[in-house]
């Protein structure tokens, strides 16, 4: 297959730049693959790296002026490289890319759509994309599948296709690894204290002070046995005044935005993932592919990456009573977190590999590929007919000899 992975993002991308790479880095070796994003995104400089990776700079410019000129500019790509698939992550992208193959009878390729986030699929635009510019669409949780069932998605084959992690780079460490980790991140650290961290963002939506609230109820001789380590953008000063209200400035440390989050969940006993809507999370698959149990709230997708009570515990939006308790439970039940954390490790190697991810995702592209055949085949076969039927029409109609 010829496979072209689009994104409009023009900076990190986030979980979207993720997503495509980890697929690139599989597919590559057995399709031929390109992507196309915006020269300053981290993924256009990242696939451009690799090799046997066609990267495009192409921006996405969808503002009326300019919607026209890169749809035509797009469908000359198309054209001149001969994609079977088109997979598109973003509503910009997915928009360019319906009008770009808008009118292609031949050679067409098919549109995968991936749904990344629960915003609202509605309106006239949702409309156009959904019925002009997908052929299939990819939920990433059972959660999105649920969502898009309720929009204009639902006339198109879906399929659930769960994220997937690099499990040769997030793995266990030994237990003198953790022992440096936290002394690094947590100097003078007591061998008693619980470390729970999350590395999915400290933006509002994450609902990282629930955990911190959710500390602070403890009487205080719990409440000092416990850090929370967070990683993402720095809190700004509404948020700091929050923690300091709560008297929790002491216990929280901010380690910032890191290239590389391995180091400080390496400190961690537990994660966590308290979004109030997420629809997966690869935070908390990463999480618990180094060998972390994970506390997430019941919300989005999140619950889906765990099983209650083995690998991980699951807690209400905003239940800082029920996660108060959870945690003055796990402060004095060590075996528990420690039997936990080898399941979520087991788990990850069972169902979160990147090889499942990519095969899962592959195996949508040929679905879709088939049934564009199907239906090609069908359309000749109709044609075919109705010139037969034209052929004897014509004959009968002639007179006598």
């Amino acid at each position: 297959m010829k496979i072209l992975y689009t994104n409009f993002h023009s900076g990190d991308g986030g979980g979207h730049t993720t997503y495509i790479l980890n697929l690139v880095r599989v597919l590559s070796r057995r399709h031929q693959v390109a992507v196309a994003a915006p020269r300053s995104s981290r993924l256009y400089q990242s696939a451009r790296n690799m090799p046997g990776v066609d990267a495009f700079d192409f921006s996405f410019r969808n503002t009326l002026g300019c919607m026209t000129g890169t749809a035509l500019a797009l469908r000359r790509l198309i054209e001149a490289n001969g994609y079977d698939v088109v997979h598109v992550n973003g509503s910009a992208d997915h928009r360019i890319s319906g009008l770009a193959t808008l009118g292609m009878s031949r050679n067409r390729p098919r549109i995968v759509f991936t749904k990344h986030n629960d915003l609202p699929a509605s309106g006239l635009g949702t409309w156009l994309k959904g019925t002009l510019g997908t052929d299939s669409v990819i939920c990433v949780s059972e959660y999105t599948r649920r969502f898009l069932t309720q929009t204009v998605y639902s006339r198109k084959v879906m399929r659930v296709v769960h994220h997937g992690v690099d499990l040769s780079r997030f793995i266990p460490v030994r237990a003198s690894a953790v022992e440096r980790s936290r002394q690094f991140w947590f100097p003078e650290l007591p061998d008693d204290t619980l470390v729970v961290g999350s590395t999915a963002g400290m933006d509002d939506n994450k609902s990282w002070l629930d955990m911190v609230a959710a500390v602070a109820l403890l009487p205080e001789a719990q409440r000092k046995r416990i850090r929370i380590a967070l990683a993402g953008h720095l809190p700004n000063e509404r948020q700091r005044a929050r923690v300091a209200e709560l008297g929790m400035t002491d216990q929280v440390i901010y380690a910032g935005l890191l290239r590389d989050v391995r180091s400080l969940v390496t400190a961690f006993d537990i994660g966590f993932v308290l979004s109030q809507r997420e629809t997966l999370s690869f935070a908390c698959r990463e999480m618990m592919a180094m060998g972390k149990p994970m506390i997430v709230s019941d919300a989005g997708g999140l619950p889906e990456n765990i099983s209650a009570g083995i690998d991980g515990w699951i807690v209400p939006p905003r239940g800082h009573a029920h996660l108060a308790q959870l945690l003055a439970h796990l402060l004095d039940n060590r075996p528990e977190v420690a039997r936990a954390g080898a399941a979520a490790r087991t788990k990850s190697e069972q169902q979160f590999s990147m090889e499942t991810f990519a095969e899962r995702t592959e195996a949508v592209y040929q679905e879709c590929l088939r049934r564009a055949g199907s239906t090609v085949a069908s359309q000749s076969r109709a044609r075919a007919r109705t010139l037969r039927r034209a052929i004897r029409a014509a004959f009968t109609s002639l007179p006598p000899i």
